[in-house]
């Protein structure tokens, strides 16, 4: 009897829960609906650009830039273009243009590779975890068209103690003076960064 209580209620509970489903359906996409920008706190569309336009995006880089931002790939050591510029300016994103770091925040790691201590702005770098090669590390990618950028360790200097390594073909360098191209412009007006 007991047994019979309980699927009684178990199948009182599914009913409900069904019921309550069709009442407030869960909210789809609507085919061809315009998405709300997210924008972040430095003015910037940041909201990720769909596969296909990734795509488009991707085709136009070097073979070298596109192993490395679209497979994950890594320059070797000491042979990046942007190691040793110490000009003033923005680093964008290869792919997209969303600036992702400043000269001002670059400093000389000694590891071979461009190393920043922190973001133009946190929201446009993403990071996840990467268990490659047989350790935890975390990989930064572009927030906006996921292009990886390279990793983030916490062996930096003051004030994050962070040292974001980057692979110089995953980035494009826009001098100070120089106009951000079309795609890295912020959508309000914004500081240089913060």
């Amino acid at each position: 009897m007991r047994t019979l209580v309980i699927a009684l209620l178990a199948l009182a509970l599914s009913a409900c829960s069904q019921a309550e489903s069709k009442e407030s359906p869960a909210k789809a996409p609507v085919k061809g609906q315009v998405m709300r920008p997210k924008i972040s706190a430095s003015g910037y569309d940041i909201t990720p650009l769909p596969a296909d336009q990734v795509a488009k995006l991707a085709a136009k880089l070097t073979p070298e830039q596109y192993r490395i931002t679209q497979k994950a790939g890594t320059e070797a050591p000491f042979c990046g273009t942007l190691l040793d510029n110490h000009k003033e300016g923005v680093y964008v994103c290869v792919v997209c243009g969303l600036p992702l770091f400043s000269s001002a925040h670059k400093f000389n790691s000694g590891t071979g590779w461009p190393s920043f201590y922190r973001e133009f702005d946190p929201q446009h770098v993403a990071r996840k975890s990467d268990g490659s090669l047989g350790m935890e590390r975390t990989e930064i990618d572009c927030a906006r068209c996921g292009a990886h950028l390279g990793h983030v360790f916490d062996d930096g200097p003051a004030p994050t103690h962070e040292r974001h390594c980057l692979n110089s073909a995953s980035l494009k360098f826009v001098e100070k003076g120089e106009p951000l191209p079309a795609e890295s412009q912020p959508l309000k007006t914004a500081a240089s960064g913060p």
